[in-house]
């Protein structure tokens, strides 16, 4: 066993064994290692204790350094500690704030063709032809419907020989008048002396004046009877030719087929539909306007129309009709503006009308982004977060836009909580 004498300012550090040999003597750190006396029984320990010292001065540096653990799952968080989100990243909501609406409004329309008709059955029968189907196009004099007309062909048959059967009659009853004129027919009856004896013996069998105008008055209301029976004839062929006018559906205008009623081969009843036709190519915004806003709405006034499409396409649409009198029920007058040419619409499409108000003072009004918003039947919403922060469909009517955000007439109030992109929430 080695054995080395201490050195004055030692510290004795312990350690576990209880063999005074196994005692290390610890220099203070100011001195050299080489003033270090240990006491041991080997080498071995002093290794040792050298790689406990590092291991204890590298664990807490490491400690040092290293973040708190989370708490547990569950527990509230000091608000001194909350976290705040990434600048790059919106909030799910946001509060309706109120803005100044300025002069306009907007109300909500449909777009519709500017001419439609639907086709109706005149008679009853069997469809014979339907010219094709929904989307169709047609030029205008093509026949789109057909009935089976085998029994109105019968009927005209019928008419023409009760014309010729008239005129026949006509025809006999004037020889008859004729001959009535020029050569008196005898009288008939009378005694027997007169019928066995000569006419001269008697006086003749000629008739009285008053006898023979009778006699011709007979033969020209014959006459005048047989002319009625060739109009009456004539008014039946003209009354076929008709009906069978009415078996074909023939298109009034360049146009499609929207929609087809009934297929060949099935009965009908007059006034059954067949099909709806549409000019395509001409469409119009049909909207019920308040009557407090349709002051401005003269006809040829010019404005603006958004589109319900991906792109919320702003056209322009001159006022072509505006109906006389209001609703007494909504108190909304009809309008109808045509949309510019080559405008992306499709007929039965949302769309809104932005009416100036020049001259009223509408204040504040809410407004919402444009993210909040979801279209539902083509028609605006937003989810409003109650007290739960369960989202709440409301359906709204949208004012102008103003940048990112549009105001909102009916629907909010102000200061409600509003979902943004909903599409994403869900």
């Amino acid at each position: 066993m080695l054995s080395f004498a201490p050195f004055a300012g030692r510290r004795t550090l312990g350690y576990p064994s209880r063999s005074a040999a196994n005692r290390i003597a610890v220099p203070q750190l100011y001195r050299p290692l080489e003033d270090v006396v240990i006491t041991m029984p080997h080498r071995l320990l002093i290794a040792s204790a050298i790689v406990a010292a590092g291991g204890a001065s590298l664990f807490g540096l490491v400690a040092a350094q290293e973040p708190a653990s989370p708490a547990p799952e569950g527990a509230p968080a000091p608000v001194a500690e909350m976290i705040p989100p990434p600048a790059n990243e919106s909030p799910r909501w946001a509060v309706v704030e109120r803005h100044n609406l300025g002069g306009n409004t907007t109300v909500g329309g449909t777009v519709v063709p500017l001419e439609e008709i639907t086709f109706t059955a005149q008679m009853s029968g069997n469809v014979e032809m339907i010219a094709g189907n929904e989307g169709d196009f047609f030029k205008r004099g093509t026949t789109l419907a057909e009935l089976d007309e085998a029994g109105l062909r019968a009927q005209r048959q019928a008419a023409l020989a009760a014309i010729a059967n008239a005129q026949a009659t006509v025809r006999n009853a004037e020889v008859q008048y004729q001959r009535e004129r020029e050569e008196p027919s005898p009288k008939q009856g009378g005694n027997m002396m007169s019928q066995m004896m000569p006419m001269p013996f008697f006086g003749g069998d000629r008739e009285t004046g008053v006898t023979r105008g009778a006699t011709l008055h007979q033969y020209r209301t014959q006459i005048e009877q047989a002319q009625g029976a060739v109009v009456t004839a004539q008014a039946q062929l003209r009354e076929v030719d008709a009906k069978l006018e009415d078996v074909k559906s023939v298109a009034p205008f360049d146009g499609y087929i929207t929609h087809k009623h009934v297929n060949p081969g099935d009965t009908v009843q007059p006034g059954q539909p067949l099909l709806s036709f549409a000019d395509m190519n001409h469409l119009q915004l049909q909207t019920d306007v308040p009557t407090r806003l349709s002051a401005p709405l003269t006809p040829g006034f010019v404005t603006k129309v958004k589109l319900d499409d991906p792109n919320q396409t702003v056209v322009m649409a001159r006022v072509a009709q505006v109906f006389p009198m209001a609703d007494p029920t909504r108190h909304t007058v009809r309008v109808k503006l045509d949309l510019q040419e080559g405008a992306p619409a499709k007929a039965g499409m949302y769309a809104e009308v932005l009416i100036p108000q020049p001259e009223s003072d509408m204040g504040s009004a809410p407004a919402i982004p444009i993210s909040a918003l979801v279209y539902r039947g083509g028609l605006p919403m937003v989810y409003v977060l109650d007290a739960q922060n369960r989202p709440r469909l409301h359906l709204l009517r949208l004012g102008e836009q103003y940048g990112d955000r549009v105001s909102v007439l009916t629907g909010l109030q102000g200061g409600e909580r509003v979902l943004l992109n909903p599409a994403e929430a869900d």
